[in-house]
């Protein structure tokens, strides 16, 4: 029976350890901040790219992998007769998905891919139950199958305190973006579908809180809540509030809490954050 190897993409939110623990291979995006293109995860981590977002001139632009770093990748991974399932982030913000599919017929290997519907660590929660799976020898079958459970089970939630980075990524009309931001209008939006929807607007602090501590009651009457994710752009009051509740409601269920991608931090701005859990139903 052949093995199976993983592959995501940078988005990703997963810790050195996870990724060199069950042996999955990220494919960097790049971004590109005043005329200076970084690699993610190899010339530029998180952390480093937050301030230089806030002080750049131009708003960053960030780049799917090449469709050769996919070939590469997995060519290597199945020299040996394995299968590599690549698992990628939501079409609806990167065309990086549609760059693997298009590897996925240029490779030697047998090559799946799938689009998560997600990011971040809601991405990460499907590529480590496959690498789980694959380190226990499950076969494909077996392994898409958890996914598409851990994905149906999964909930990304976002705030967007600043329309800046929308509006400068031409994705909001200017307009619109300088009346929001004038009357502190703070969005909240939920992965759903592959798709993002805005399903709370409000102005001010006071709108966030009453949105997040809405989702911490759904997750109260959650059964079987597995883990938890909070992955920001900047700290704000709202967001460790939002952290310390959970960490007293929820002492039992690990919670990772990590900066984001660059191209998380890129579309999203100065104070952004998700929430992102997921249970684990019989």
């Amino acid at each position: 029976m052949a093995n199976v190897k993983v592959v995501t993409d940078s988005s990703v939110q997963l810790t050195d350890d996870e990724i060199k623990q069950y042996n999955i291979t990220v494919v960097p995006l790049t971004v590109m901040i005043d005329g200076t293109v970084y690699v993610e995860r190899e010339t530029i981590n998180n952390e480093q790219f937050v301030p230089k977002m806030l002080t750049s001139k131009d708003l960053p632009k960030t780049s799917q992998p090449p469709v050769g770093k996919f070939v590469e990748a997995f060519d290597e991974l199945g020299k040996d007769g394995s299968q590599v399932l690549c698992i990628d982030m939501l079409e609806a913000i990167s065309g990086t998905v549609h760059a693997a599919e298009q590897a996925a017929t240029l490779s030697k290997s047998d090559v799946t891919v799938i689009d998560s519907q997600s990011t971040d660590r809601g991405l990460g929660f499907q590529v480590l139950e496959a690498a789980k799976l694959a380190q226990e020898g499950a076969d494909l079958a077996t392994i898409l199958d958890k996914i598409a459970k851990v994905r149906n089970n999964t909930r990304l939630y976002l705030c967007v305190m600043t329309l800046d980075n929308i509006v400068k990524g031409g994705r909001l009309h200017p307009i619109a973006g300088a009346i929001t931001n004038f009357l502190n209008i703070k969005l909240g939006l939920q992965v759903t579908g592959g798709k993002l929807k805005v399903v709370s607007k409000g102005r001010g602090d006071k709108s966030l809180r009453k949105f997040f501590n809405g989702i911490i009651n759904d997750m109260k009457n959650t059964p079987a809540l597995k883990e938890i994710g909070i992955s920001y752009v900047t700290e704000t009051s709202v967001l460790k509030e939002t952290v310390q509740k959970l960490k007293t409601d929820f002492p039992d269920v690990p919670l990772l809490y990590r900066i984001t991608s660059p191209i998380i931090s890129t579309h999203t701005g100065e104070g952004a954050f998700a929430l992102i859990y997921y249970s684990d139903p019989d």
